[in-house]
């Protein structure tokens, strides 16, 4: 009889071992569950910041690109602008050498008119570089939008509205009129003009 009770105390022990280890592991998911949401949420919310970070720096980068496009196009403008200014305040150089080269040399020297031909021609080359244009008007009819008339010429040598004579040249500077050339215009003889109309009242 004792050899049984030994061996029933013995088995107790080991029937209570299974039953204390599930309810360990059943606690121990229990406990696990609300710290996986919770850093769930975490990294969700760091998602979040770092998306919100990210569409920043984007915004960011396009407004200074912007604003350094803007910028350049405003230090063009001034330059553009300063060039203009440089161009109008050196016309009258122009025309002060223009005019010297139209006068009668008299003892002047073949190489010294060659000489302010040369400058002359040198001018309007580094000039032109930066957008500044003569105008022809040698052969031209009148614009009003190019050209400025001084004066109406009656005459049959020309067709009327031709550009007979230049006072003052006109430039042009990027393609803009900077200045009107001052120019004389043909226009027909009042003879002829009568004519015309009654030529073309009878027809």
């Amino acid at each position: 009889m004792p050899p049984k009770d030994r061996q029933d105390e013995n088995a107790s022990p080991k029937e209570s071992r299974p039953a204390e280890s599930g309810a360990a592991d059943s606690a121990a998911e229990q406990s696990g569950t609300p710290g996986s949401d919770a850093l769930a949420a975490q990294i969700q919310k760091l998602l979040a910041e770092k998306q919100e970070l990210t569409n920043t720096l984007v915004r960011r980068q396009a407004d200074f690109e912007n604003y350094r496009k803007r910028i350049e196009r405003e230090r063009h403008q001034d330059h553009h602008r300063g060039v203009e200014l440089f161009a109008e305040r050196i016309l009258p150089v122009l025309d002060a050498l223009g005019h010297a080269l139209v006068a009668d040399p008299g003892s002047a020297s073949a190489e010294y008119r060659k000489g302010f031909e040369l400058i002359e021609r040198q001018l309007n080359d580094v000039l032109a570089k930066q957008g500044l244009v003569r105008m022809e008007t040698a052969g031209k009819q009148f614009d009003p939008h190019f050209h400025h008339a001084i004066e109406q010429v009656e005459t049959s040598e020309y067709p009327e509205g031709a550009i007979i004579d230049e006072l003052q040249s006109g430039y042009l500077f990027h393609g803009k009129v900077l200045r009107p050339a001052m120019v004389r215009v043909a226009t027909a003889p009042e003879e002829r003009s009568v004519q015309v109309v009654k030529r073309e009242s009878a027809s």
